[in-house]
């Protein structure tokens, strides 16, 4: 009562209650080096972010007030995207596990690029229909088929369709319209 009295804090709400710990607390985004504008990486919606990084290291993620489309709010998943950088079981290698083998090996990711690339080609060219059985002309494939994640943006999205048309693919989904 007496420090409400002397610091004019009456209703206690203020400096009164203020711990001396909580007076010297600052915000993880005052020390940040630099502050990096970037997109949620969840959902199609595409909200903007403002990703605090202080030693090149991500210290904060927060809502981008400047954006147009989420005005500086984050869903509960986008609000905590930090933890999926800084996640102690984020995986930051490739790993691969042989046909019935029980354990994972770390990969090198050109040799990991280079065998999704031979088994995309040998799918296709397996799956390979030229026409059908009345001499009509199909060139497509029923070997590879594609569905796209909800995390993907536009550009994203666009690119693959373009991909797996451009392979000859029929079975192009996303799993957002799903």
């Amino acid at each position: 009562m007496i420090r409400q009295l002397r610091t004019g804090d009456v209703f206690g709400r203020g400096p009164a209650v203020t711990s001396e710990r909580t007076r010297a607390t600052v915000p993880r985004t005052a020390t940040a080096d630099r502050v990096v504008q970037s997109i949620c990486p969840y959902c199609a919606v595409g909200c903007g972010q403002r990703v605090y990084v202080k030693d090149e290291k991500v210290v904060q993620i927060e809502g981008d007030p400047d954006s147009p489309i989420s005005r500086g709010r984050l869903c509960p998943k986008g609000a905590a995207s930090e933890q999926l950088v800084n996640s102690p079981g984020r995986q930051i290698t490739v790993l691969y596990r042989a046909p019935r083998a029980s354990d994972w090996q770390p990969l090198e990711l050109d040799t990991a690029i280079d065998m999704v690339a031979d088994r995309f080609i040998a799918s296709r060219r397996n799956g390979w229909q030229d026409h059908d059985d009345d001499g009509r002309p199909l060139r497509r494939t029923m070997g590879i088929a594609s569905l796209g994640g909800a995390t993907l943006d536009n550009e994203e999205n666009y690119v693959i369709k373009k991909l797996f048309t451009a392979a000859g693919a029929i079975q192009i989904d996303n799993q957002a319209r799903i």
